[in-house]
């Protein structure tokens, strides 16, 4: 096909028509795009003279879909075949390779190719079939150094010969932002381009090309972000009516711009040096001013950003604006995903907007603003924002005691990682993140009986994971702790729920404070101390290794026991109807791995292993019906059965629920019975 083409013949010397061999090469390059070598043959084919047709010709172009990024040298070709000449293309194909240029601009290799032909594109604006695209291409390119004043001159000249060609009065724009004290008078305030994508169609299908073929190569496709630049919403095809462009005013010869920053390089060098903007609330939607305050914090800045905000609210609180508070919430929340940071100015500015806010639009936006609020008092923050949020939010609804609850769960969370990458000793930090513990164990409490479901003590039990790391990691333990345990009702309402994964998670919990209270015990940088909640906390330790291991459940003889805060009298009642049904068991053994409604499926589904791994090697002559106890393990043995010890079945029980992602149970009972221990410090040795 490239053979084809390399040779094109005039029509009446062709063999065969021609259309047909362009017709595919347009389908071709739309389907898989062109690789550089195919797509620099095709510029050379239509940026000389040939006999090709201007229909075939513009079908090529507008099918030169780079499946790469396109190299300097190949732009460079491209503009050198612009302007008059007898050798040079037709004007309507110079204008579709400028509008090709404009296209595919952001996949060029580097743009010192357009910044050095600079001038040639400028002199194009005489060509009125080209000034359209030409002004297109020079806005997007235009950098300080190439304001001069006799370009100025000649744009307002030519502007005036052309009764103020919205291409030029657009263009005039780019100048005024780089020299606005020089530009005045009427030139810019006629009707102008707005520079907005020529073919966003085509833009897309660019995109899917390049994304598939770096799938081909199994490489990685996406350019590097251009965050060295200034964001120029006008320029890319979008609007954001909120938040102003980044614009410095009053800039001289010697004054270093934002706008005039291009690569990390000269970010860098000039980061001492670079002036401030007009607005600083361009903060919030522009990466490179971001980087500036967070390189060089203003304090300012967050200041003048939260008072453009208050006028924003009063505006929509009179009725007056056209901003919805989602587009603030949004706004928002770039900025704290990018700077991972929530300034207090903004908290402050979240708790007045609460005023207004019906708790339902942007609901979910709110909550993932407020995630970054800073390690602060715990008192200060709710009284001035999680309150107020509550309110808003909490509707009687199960769902919107859930959006709250992974709301403080995600917020401790980052508290916890902010305080152990501190440096330095926080010292209100653990008062802070032990009382907002005790706040939500309340909101826990409502949720298990207002949505009794596995979904429901999954997210609550999310929590108590973060709040175990406060009292199990050890630098967090160097700190004057204040850490609140799970409510006790709490942990039996979900150990005693009929899923075993609840239950086992709950164990799991269990341990990773005990480890942490036992390590909080001895000696932990230079301090030791007992745990305030010690005392309620070996109270259900006590009560489920009761249920689990030792057959005494229910019961309150032993010490720190609480009998899993069943009152008396009905324990009593309950064990005289156990021992009425006949059922082989008191009422202390009913909630043991063996005969737990939890646990003994999967008791008996070990055995059942177990057994059938015996019969490989050996007949048996008989096989426990279950439930297993000490005792029918003995008589089984003695009647050809399987000879299982009592200790090794029940920690089988525990492997087993270990192999099925149920392991809480086994690392509770493993750091808590000692001949559980013993049991698996034998086999690993």
């Amino acid at each position: 096909m490239q053979a084809s083409l390399s040779n094109v013949l005039q029509a009446k010397q062709r063999g065969a028509d021609i259309r047909p061999t362009v017709d595919q090469l347009a389908s071709l390059a739309y389907d898989q795009g062109l690789l550089p070598a195919e797509l620099n043959e095709l510029i050379e084919l239509v940026t000389t003279r040939n006999f090709l047709n201007q229909a075939s010709l513009a079908s090529i172009i507008r099918n030169l879909y780079p499946a790469t990024s396109v190299s300097g040298d190949l732009v460079i070709k491209v503009i050198g075949c612009l302007g008059h000449g007898k050798l040079k293309p037709s004007l309507n194909v110079q204008a579709a390779l400028l509008k090709w240029l404009i296209m595919i601009q952001n996949v060029v290799e580097g743009r010192n190719c357009f910044l050095q032909a600079y001038p040639v594109l400028f002199n194009l604006l005489d060509t009125v079939a080209l000034r359209s695209y030409a002004c297109h291409l020079l806005a997007l390119i235009t950098r300080r150094r190439h304001v001069r004043p006799y370009r100025i001159q000649a744009l307002l000249s030519l502007s005036r010969q052309t009764g103020n060609d919205p291409a030029l009065t657009g263009l005039l724009r780019v100048y005024k932002d780089y020299y606005p004290e020089i530009i005045v008078g009427d030139a810019t305030r006629g009707k102008a381009s707005a520079f907005n994508h020529p073919d966003s169609q085509w833009r897309e299908r660019l995109d899917m090309i390049q994304q598939a073929h770096a799938q081909r190569r199994a490489s990685l496709s996406e350019q590097p972000l251009d965050a060295f630049r200034v964001a120029r919403h006008r320029l890319n095809g979008t609007k954001n009516p909120l938040i102003p462009e980044v614009h410095t005013s009053h800039a001289t010869e010697n004054s270093v711009t934002l706008e005039e920053i291009e690569t990390v390089d000269g970010f860098v060098k000039s980061l001492e040096k670079i002036e401030l903007p007009n607005q600083l609330i361009a903060i919030l939607s522009d990466p490179l001013l971001q980087k500036l305050l967070l390189l060089r914090p203003q304090a300012q800045a967050h200041m003048r950003a939260c008072n453009w905000l208050n006028s924003y609210t009063q505006d929509m609180r009179a009725g007056s604006s056209d901003i919805h508070l989602v587009d603030i919430l949004n706004t928002l929340k770039d900025y704290v995903v990018v700077t991972k940071a929530l300034p207090p100015i903004f908290l402050a500015f979240l708790g007045e907007l609460m005023n207004i806010w019906d708790g339902i639009e942007g609901r979910e936006i709110m909550l993932d603003i407020l995630i970054y609020t800073p390690l602060a008092d715990f008192q200060e923050l709710l009284a001035n924002l999680f309150q107020p949020l509550e309110r808003k939010m909490l509707d009687g609804t199960s769902r919107s005691q859930l959006q709250i609850l992974e709301f403080f769960t995600s917020l401790l969370h980052r508290w916890v990682v902010h305080w152990v990458s501190s440096e330095k000793k926080l010292l209100e930090a653990s008062e802070s993140a032990g009382r907002l513990v005790t706040h939500v164990n309340d909101l826990c409490l409502t949720l298990i009986q207002t949505s009794d479901t596995v979904a429901t003590h999954g997210k609550v039990l999310d929590f108590y994971y973060q709040t175990s790391s406060l009292a199990s990691d050890t630098y967090l333990l160097t700190h004057p702790q204040a850490t609140a345990v799970p409510p006790a009702t709490l942990i039996y309402n979900m150990f005693f729920a009929a899923s075993p994964l609840t239950a086992s998670r709950v164990c799991s919990v269990v341990a990773k404070y005990k480890e942490g209270f036992q390590l909080a015990m001895s000696a932990v940088g230079g301090m030791k101390y007992t745990p305030t909640h010690i005392a309620e906390f070996n109270g259900f330790l006590m009560d489920i290794c009761n249920c689990l291991w030792r057959e005494r459940a229910l019961s309150d003889e032993d010490a720190n026991a609480q009998g899993c805060l069943i009152p008396r009298p009905l324990v009593k009642d309950l064990s005289s109807y156990v021992a009425s049904l006949s059922i082989g068991g008191p009422l202390a053994g009913l909630f043991s791995l063996s005969y737990s409604p939890t646990f003994s499926l999967s008791a008996i589904s070990h055995l059942r292993e177990e057994e059938e791994t015996v019969e490989e090697q050996e007949e048996l002559n008989i096989k426990h019906a279950g439930p297993v106890t000490r005792v029918s393990l003995r008589s089984l043995e003695n009647m050809g059965g399987i000879n299982l010890s009592w200790d090794d079945y029940r920690c089988g029980v525990l492997g087993y629920l270990g192999s099925r992602n149920m392991g809480g149970v086994k690392h509770l009972l493993s750091i808590t019975i000692p001949t559980v221990r013993q049991k698996y410090s034998s086999l690993s040795s």
